[in-house]
């Protein structure tokens, strides 16, 4: 395959990079393990996003990075980036037009290639055996070589503050020597993640002035803070920010991708993302964590969904009056969204907030909110949450909206889950619910992996009869915690349901001393707000 130097169709210029090695950096993660499909749906969803440079691994390397360069080309219609192939400069005692693993960054046909360089001294002797001046006639000689056969060329100066630490003229040697051979961007790398921001400012500074190099920087979290080093780096002038999706990457991670260009876009006001792109941040980050199988980061900055939560009743007050009081952006310009978080911290200005946020108005009615705060304090007392059940706290609300009326599509005559110790050691789980529903009594018996499988399975077959609606409906999550105050088996157990018709997920809570009872609870409020998301009337 014949390689381009043709940009990718882009707004911007080349004047600053972004730069994403999710596919190769990030995917050292523990727990993260990607296939060739997975790697492309990322690389989609990355161009999607805007980012100008794509890293998707190291051909040659291992079959599945080589298939994922040889299926990209031909399947993926890059808007915004351009592939990169990653890989390392020439063996020593040989020259890059013989080496094997130069040729196969060149077979790939990615049109940039990113060389890693050694740049610490005691590497160099160490790890590759050989002598700071066949180090660096390495580096000269594979990006000359790759300049010549039409590739663009960035080197990443591996361990290079630690490197300068030890010994700064010869780390300042590998990039000058690197830069006059021809390499677009020379970018150096704390592989081990121990700097700190005024350290990467200043160390940059004068590697810029001294070598005259465009610069980049490539930061690790072993410290906590990558994204600061990585704006360090900026303010001291590098223009290529290496970043991973989410964060991810080996140990603790990666200067993650979406704080630093949140804050470049809208701290900096460097436009480094096509327009309108920004606003699609949060619900990329949350595509990516997906396809990885890692859940979404609730508390990560912009676009987890604790964010831009408030739960004190002073952040409410003063939001409602302004949401820039409490907030440093406005949440929608990365797509993310404001959310009231109603809990025994709760005042009015919350629960009028939270309102108007569920569609319910509840029309300045000072004696209703105030009724509504006194319930969510009350039944928080006794081990509900509703900062983390959305959708309780919404049928709550709509009940004392109602003057006490709960909202109601069924009513339970009984439910009981039987759980059998069989002899050959093995249990079976069976539940039977009775409920009445639009006038017909209904009973139903089913069995399950557990006794709240059951019940779900049960309660679900008795009322599909009637609402043909709850077919659509997913159990996704299920959590029990004891809580804390009560020792043993006498225990108060709270339990958190997350449902899902295919389109939305909302959250649910029960309370009680049994387990089971609990989670039936939880699952009642599941099920009714199901109906009620899916527009159906309630029973008069």
């Amino acid at each position: 395959m014949t390689a381009t130097t043709d940009s990718a169709t882009s707004e911007l210029d080349d004047s600053f990079h972004v730069f994403d090695t999710t596919l190769r950096d990030g995917a050292q993660r523990e727990g993260i393990n990607l296939t060739v499909a997975d790697k492309l749906a990322i690389a989609r969803h990355l161009d999607e996003f805007g980012v100008g440079f794509i890293e998707g691994g190291w051909p040659g390397a291992n079959p599945r990075d080589t298939e994922f360069f040889a299926r990209a080309q031909q399947e993926i219609d890059f808007q915004h980036a351009q592939l990169v192939a990653f890989g390392s400069t020439r063996r020593a005692g040989t020259t890059a037009a013989e080496d094997p693993q130069v040729r196969a960054l060149l077979d790939s046909g990615a049109p940039v290639i990113t060389l890693v360089a050694k740049s610490h001294d005691r590497h160099v002797e160490l790890a590759l055996r050989t002598t700071l001046d066949e180090n660096l006639d390495m580096v000269r000689d594979t990006v000359s070589y790759l300049k010549e056969q039409g590739r663009r060329v960035f080197v990443d100066c591996e361990h290079f503050f630690d490197g300068y630490r030890a010994n700064p003229e010869y780390a300042k040697s590998v990039v000058r020597t690197a830069s006059e051979a021809g390499a677009d961007v020379v970018v150096l790398c704390d592989t081990n993640g121990g700097m700190l921001p005024a350290q990467i400012q200043a160390v940059v500074s004068t590697v810029l002035a001294d070598t005259g190099a465009r610069l980049g920087i490539h930061a690790q979290d072993d410290t906590g803070c990558a994204v600061a080093n990585t704006l360090a780096a900026v303010d001291a002038g590098a223009t290529h920010v290496q970043c991973t999706a989410n964060g991810y990457g080996e140990r603790v991670g990666n200067a993650n991708l979406f704080p630093v260009v949140a804050a470049l876009e809208l701290k900096y006001g460097k436009k480094v993302l096509p327009e309108g792109r920004l606003r699609e941040m949060t619900r990329i980050s949350h595509a990516i964590a997906e396809v990885v199988n890692l859940t979404p980061s609730t508390h990560q900055p912009y676009v987890g969904v604790s964010a831009f939560a408030h739960k004190a009743g002073l952040h409410a007050s003063a939001i409602k009056v302004d949401p820039d009081l409490y907030q440093h952006i406005d949440p929608e310009q990365v797509g993310n969204t404001m959310r009231m978080l109603v809990s025994d911290m709760a005042g009015r200005a919350s629960v009028e907030l939270k309102g108007k946020e569920l569609g319910i108005d509840l029309g300045g009615d000072r004696e209703l909110v105030a009724r509504v705060v006194e319930r969510v304090k009350e039944r928080e007392l006794k081990g509900y949450t509703y900062e983390a059940a959305d959708a309780s706290f919404e049928l709550l609300l709509r009940t004392e909206v109602q003057g006490g009326r709960p909202l109601r599509y069924f009513e339970v005559e009984s439910w009981r889950a039987i759980v059998e110790d069989r002899p050959d050691g093995t249990h079976a789980n069976e539940a039977t619910v009775k409920l009445w529903a639009k006038g017909e009594r209904l009973v139903s018996t089913a069995e399950g992996n557990g006794p709240v499988n059951a019940l779900d399975r049960a309660l679900r077959v008795a009322l599909e009869k009637i609402y043909p609606q709850l077919a659509k409906l997913e159990l996704v999550d299920y959590k029990v915690r004891i809580l804390e105050g009560v020792h043993g088996t006498q225990s108060t157990t709270r339990v958190l349901i997350s449902t899902s018709d295919g389109t939305g997920e909302w959250s649910t809570v029960g309370v009680a001393a049994n387990v089971i009872a609990a989670s039936w609870q939880a699952l009642e409020d599941a099920y009714t707000y199901g109906l009620l998301r899916a527009g159906v009337q309630p029973a008069q």
